[in-house]
């Protein structure tokens, strides 16, 4: 067999799907799932409920096996305990032992890695200085989701998988996760992150992958995933929201009125007809919200 070339090997994906099949009690997960992570990305998973994003995590990090397909890491195995000290990951349900320190864990986990983050600098980067001497069991849920999240980080990984880091964190700690992360990504580290927060998504991914019924139905940078849908947003300053078609729907804040169409030219045309009192018009392709919802809107 010809031995790869030091440069295909750079160019090699963070981690891949490749077909990937799984099923529970004949109920499939996945069907056929082809997903891949570029080095150096930031990706945001996205699907609703029961997609199998959690499933398709499971798979890259060698804690399930595929019914049929190939899962890469590292352009290895995920079961090669190699390749595993190179990634970290934060589950969406973490179970530590409740008697144990913040500190002892921490102490703990750093063992297993050969050249772990200091310490004094994992708990200043996630806010978790004042909790080093307590027990796990006394952090309240968001307390302990920071603390699975700097434990992704601890082992100064090469690519770090969260799977719904932000659930239960508040608005300050969100944004400390957040700061952290583009800290990380920004130093040429790779992430794979689930989120339900399509904000999150927004503010964090450089790449949007969209799962249904466990196949990729959308992949690409924003723009590309947004271009997907017909529907346009009309933003404008305006005293009340006017009645004009054709609008899928409307929203009113702080005097400006968005309004999502499938025709643009149209509906403008119509606004100046109705002699409506408007200022500052912006035509503006859909969100990630709308584009997200038309995805996975129908069986596929």
């Amino acid at each position: 067999m010809a031995m790869r070339s030091e440069s295909s090997r750079v160019l090699e994906p963070a981690a891949e799907l490749r077909g990937v099949a799984k099923a529970f009690a004949g109920k499939a997960a996945l069907a056929g799932l082809d997903l891949v992570l570029p080095r150096g990305a930031f990706l945001a998973l996205l699907g609703p409920n029961g997609a199998g994003k959690t499933t398709a995590l499971s798979l890259l990090l060698g804690l399930r096996i595929p019914d049929c397909g190939e899962a890469l890491l590292l352009g290895g195995s995920p079961l090669d305990e190699d390749v595993r000290r190179r990634i970290g990951a934060t589950p969406q349900l973490s179970g530590f032992p409740p008697g144990l320190k913040v500190r002892e864990i921490v102490a703990f986990v750093a063992a297993h890695y050969p050249d772990p983050m200091p310490e004094t600098r994992l708990y200043e980067s996630f806010g978790l200085g004042g909790l080093a001497a307590r027990q796990v069991g006394g952090l309240s849920g968001g307390e302990q989701r920071r603390l699975g999240a700097a434990l992704a980080l601890l082992g100064n990984p090469e690519v770090v998988f969260l799977d719904e880091p932000s659930t239960g964190l508040d608005v300050e700690a969100r944004h400390l996760l957040w700061d952290t992360m583009r800290s990380f990504h920004a130093a040429g580290g790779t992430v794979l992150l689930t989120t339900h927060y399509l904000e999150e998504a927004d503010a964090l991914a450089d790449r949007i992958a969209v799962i249904h019924h466990g196949r990729l139905v959308a992949e690409g940078t924003r723009r590309d995933v947004t271009s997907r849908i017909a529907l346009r947003r009309v933003r404008f300053k305006a005293a009340a929201v006017p009645d004009v078609e054709p609008v899928a729907r409307s929203t009113f804040q702080a005097g400006v009125v968005t309004l999502y169409t499938s025709d643009a030219d149209l509906l403008v045309r119509r606004l100046v007809e109705t002699r409506t009192a408007f200022s500052e018009l912006e035509v503006l392709p859909a969100g990630l919200e709308e584009a997200f919802v038309s995805l996975t809107r129908e069986d596929p």
